[in-house]
């Protein structure tokens, strides 16, 4: 019974002291001395004439790339087929006797050649070393390039 008389005098302790908490931060806070003083007006850089038209963007989603790629005969739809085709090209590669199933072997032909070309010492076990050698090397994304102007110094006093 003490369990909860003392969870209950601690909750109540809690909402004291979220309340006296609340009250003396907005009362004893008028919000001059949390805020910044204002910058100085900064005469902006002439960016120079602006061009008569916008560009239009050319640059497709990759949504957009995705889709191109799977409707290949660009009718604006992509039919079963069509979907369905990189799948089929995919199968018939692994499918290496032609039969129209897949076994173990074949599935795993892949994974196999790998690991036989990476046991360097033929052990039938790769070792740390070699088994670093089977990471998949990824391409590095490029970094978004700035269109914006260089910035410019701030004005001084001394410049007035």
């Amino acid at each position: 019974m003490w369990r909860y008389l003392a969870g209950g005098v601690a909750a109540l302790l809690l909402i004291a002291a979220g309340i006296f908490w609340f009250t003396t931060s907005a009362a004893g806070s008028d919000g001059a001395a949390a805020l910044p003083a204002a910058p100085q007006s900064v005469p902006a850089a002439d960016p120079g004439p602006l061009p008569e038209t916008v560009p239009e963007a050319s640059e497709r989603t990759r949504e957009q790339r995705r889709f191109s790629r799977y409707d290949k005969d660009k009718d604006g739809s992509i039919a079963r087929e069509e979907y369905l085709a990189a799948r089929r090209k995919a199968f018939a590669k692994l499918d290496t006797n032609g039969d129209g199933r897949l076994d173990f072997d074949e599935w795993a032909i892949k994974a196999t050649t790998k690991f036989a070309t990476t046991d360097k010492d033929k052990s039938g076990a790769l070792t740390p070393t070699e088994f670093a050698t089977t990471a998949v090397a990824r391409k590095a994304r490029p970094k978004a390039k700035c269109a914006c102007p260089p910035p410019t110094a701030p004005a001084t006093e001394d410049d007035n």
